[in-house]
């Protein structure tokens, strides 16, 4: 019996690699005709806001936060060639790996694309790397791209 996903997810945070997984993500997509969840989450801050400054209100985080996320959408839209997919944009906020997890769960997602590295330095060595967590958490396959 041949495998044929009928619904691929693509995990995107702006870097170049989670950009040249959105690509192989919707080459798959096209090919076995499957829908497409192309997936942004942004981890809200906990907290610090660097040396004299105060926090931004909840609003105006909130406002900066969507703004980011439609906005690597909107570029992984230009750059990455969608005719012809069924295809659908999702934004979270929060833990990526848990909100992806979520998003994998509840629309029955036959296969994961993610890019290897997205997340900065700091992040990675305080978090651990978000590619990682799903490798270990996913309950679907993963696909890392490099």
């Amino acid at each position: 019996m041949e495998w044929q996903p009928k619904t691929v997810a693509v995990g995107v945070d702006g870097s170049q690699t989670s950009f040249k997984a959105a690509q192989i993500a919707a080459a798959m997509a096209r090919s076995w005709k499957a829908k497409l969840l192309i997936v942004s989450v942004v981890r809200t801050p906990e907290g610090w806001w660097g040396i004299g400054g105060a926090p931004p209100s909840p609003e105006a985080l909130s406002a900066a936060l969507v703004e980011g996320q439609e906005q690597v959408l909107r570029e992984v839209e230009g750059a990455v060639s969608l005719d012809g997919i069924d295809y659908e944009t999702i934004q979270e906020l929060g833990d990526p790996s848990s909100k992806i997890i979520n998003v994998i769960e509840e629309r029955t997602v036959d296969l994961l694309v993610i890019g290897r590295r997205g997340a900065g330095l700091a992040e990675r060595i305080m978090l651990g790397s978000v590619a990682d967590q799903l490798c270990h958490g996913s309950p679907v396959p993963v696909m890392v791209i490099p």
